[in-house]
């Protein structure tokens, strides 16, 4: 290879991790309204069930068609079925649950933009590295008092809604604890390895426990086949790579900082798509939040820095 098209490849691969982030944010934050939408017509242990088997489907091919890079120890096996039952079956399976509950998309949304919160007060436990003072407290206490505001507007939760934000808000822990996990170990995984083995141990871990507590009744409207299609390429494929691979490359603060903009890019395809409304104390609250979130990210930059 000469050496300008050497030149050229690392500049196009320059440009690809600087538009990642934000390729993720938006289908990410996509990912809320098409979930809310196609759960009208499916429950939500067996609506993630058939999108974790239709992922592994999509993904076989490339496994196929590529020099696959294999984990060497069982101690990398292990560290991506946690990271798979963290994300896909606490996060996911909990979120949905809450928004079959009734949660608004953009209130769970709202609710999952806390995480970079959480990861910096719960990074010493997993790192060691101290991160403290007042300022970073401010954030945090800023932070969950802009939730605290959502959750008392009301109309913003729908029916049952301390149910609901009890499960929105244990997974919130579970993605928070799988971002942690996957700095503390630290170790690379081939994306289409780590999509598959996640997807794996999520459909055998949901589909059993669809066929317990569910009907499995699914109702083919034009909106399920919308929201599934949505869900498998852009969030189970798509996303939830590229999110592995900023974190594994070391971008987990580029990632948080994004991450307070996940809800008023949600309530905007929300309202667009479903038609929910938010309302003033809702909106105060998420502006409460994102300022504690902006906060935490500069303290933590800052103390990165130092």
């Amino acid at each position: 290879m000469s050496a300008g098209a050497e030149a050229s490849e690392s500049a196009a691969t320059a440009a690809f991790w600087r538009a990642a982030p934000y390729v993720f944010l938006l289908l990410w934050s996509g990912g809320y309204t098409f979930a809310k939408m196609g759960l009208a017509h499916i429950e939500p242990l067996t609506m993630l069930a058939l999108r974790y088997g239709l992922a592994v489907l999509a993904l076989l091919p490339f496994l196929m068609r590529r020099a696959t890079r294999w984990p060497v120890s069982a101690r990398h096996w292990g560290a991506i079925a946690i990271t798979g039952f963290l994300i896909q079956c606490v996060y996911f399976g909990l979120a949905y649950l809450a928004m079959k509950r009734g949660m608004n998309a953009g209130t769970t949304a709202i609710i999952m933009a806390l995480q970079p919160i959480l990861v910096a007060a719960l990074t010493p436990v997993f790192t060691g590295q101290r991160r403290g003072g007042a300022v970073l407290w401010l954030g945090l206490v800023l932070g969950f008092a802009g939730v605290l505001l959502v959750i008392l507007s009301g109309r913003s939760l729908g029916p049952s809604p301390w149910i609901a934000v009890l499960l929105a808000l244990a997974a919130l822990l579970g993605i928070t604890i799988a971002t942690l996990f996957e700095k503390w170990h630290g170790l690379k995984t081939d994306p289409v390895v780590g999509g598959i083995v996640q997807y794996v141990v999520g459909f055998a871990v949901l589909m059993p426990a669809a066929m317990l507590t569910e009907t499995m009744v699914v109702d083919w409207a034009p909106e399920l086949v919308i929201s599934v299609a949505y869900l498998v390429i852009g969030n189970s494929i798509i996303s939830i790579s590229l999110f592995i691979a900023l974190l594994q490359r070391g971008d987990a603060t580029r990632i948080s900082a994004l991450l307070y903009l996940v809800p008023p890019l949600a309530m905007a395809v929300a309202w667009a798509v479903l038609g929910e409304t938010v309302t003033a104390l809702a909106f105060a609250g998420f502006i409460l939040s994102a300022a504690g979130v902006h906060i935490v990210n500069r303290q933590t930059a800052r103390a990165g820095a130092a």
